[in-house]
């Protein structure tokens, strides 16, 4: 079995090697020449440095994966493929996208008679050894052509991926499981700070991770790597209190705005990552000002 791949960054890169090991021949192309260069040498894909060459090393019916930034690059990449590609062929968007964007998506390929299989993928650094979890939406007859890729790439060939239902719901089902991510590891973040600010117990907040690790009701993966980064360091001191978003969280979010359906935890947690790029601070200083306004309490000046 032969397809394409294209994006081959962290995840891109790894999910190659992975299909590679697989039996599964890759056709790879990455827009840093280097990086399909350096996989060809080491990972035995297929190099090819456009998307021209990828579909040409392709025989039809051909499959192609896409692992790109969600958005414009997405965007005009998929414009790109529906004038290379034949009816048949199936592209399977992987990337973080939003959901209604792939419903549109779906639309736009299927004037040309080529499936669209949305793929909501996790997995991170971790998933060339441990698999990805999928989470895919679209046509029964295209997942069914593209199952094997699935199952490779997944833990096992019977578990860690799903077809979720229609175009969508892959990254629909994503974008909810992150959501979920940003409120788990709000929770963690919050109890491991008042474990750390209780001096006077002087608290082992590594041995205290590893300790839920097991047979806590807590215990989780990310319970794990929490663990594995305290026992290098549990001060932290050179990390800067700053902590980016996917759009994912925001468009779970939204989506619960949409829907009515109450999600204080994921809301929150969005909230806290906001704080800590600095988006609350001119409205921690307009507090600071009324409370001197209404009180006479001192403010703290810049520098």
């Amino acid at each position: 079995m032969k397809m394409g791949m294209v994006g081959l960054g962290k995840m891109g890169g790894n999910m190659a090697r992975r299909l590679q090991r697989g039996g599964i021949d890759v056709v790879g192309f990455n827009r840093e020449p280097e990086v399909t260069k350096s996989l060809a040498d080491n990972a035995g894909i297929i190099a090819a440095f456009s998307l021209e060459e990828v579909v040409a090393k392709l025989e039809a019916p051909r499959i192609v994966w896409l692992m790109l930034p969600a958005g414009a690059p997405t965007e005009d990449t998929l414009v790109k493929l529906k004038g290379m590609l034949s009816k048949g062929d199936v592209v399977i968007e992987g990337g973080n996208s939003y959901y209604k964007d792939s419903q549109r998506r779906a639309a736009f390929m299927k004037e040309a008679g080529i499936d669209y299989v949305d793929s909501g993928t996790s997995g991170g650094i971790w998933g060339l050894k441990n698999g990805y979890a999928l989470m895919v939406g679209g046509e029964k007859a295209a997942i069914s052509r593209v199952e094997h890729i699935l199952k490779v790439l997944a833990p096992s060939a019977d578990s860690g991926w799903l077809h979720c239902g229609p175009v969508g719901s892959g990254h629909f089902t994503k974008m909810v499981h992150n959501g979920i991510e940003y409120g788990m590891m709000q929770a963690y973040a919050e109890g491991f700070a008042l474990l750390k600010g209780k001096t006077d117990f002087n608290l082992d907040i590594a041995a205290i991770a590893e300790m839920w690790r097991h047979g806590s009701v807590v215990r989780s993966w990310l319970l794990d790597l929490t663990a594995e980064f305290l026992v290098k360091d549990q001060n932290l001191e050179t990390i800067q209190p700053y902590v980016t978003d996917s759009g994912e969280g925001r468009w779970t979010v939204l989506e619960s705005v949409e829907q009515g359906v109450p999600t204080p935890a994921m809301t929150l947690a969005l909230m806290s990552r906001f704080a800590s790029q600095g988006e609350g601070d001119f409205g921690n200083k307009m507090l600071a000002m009324m409370r001197k306004g209404f009180g006479g309490h001192d403010v703290k000046a810049e520098g």
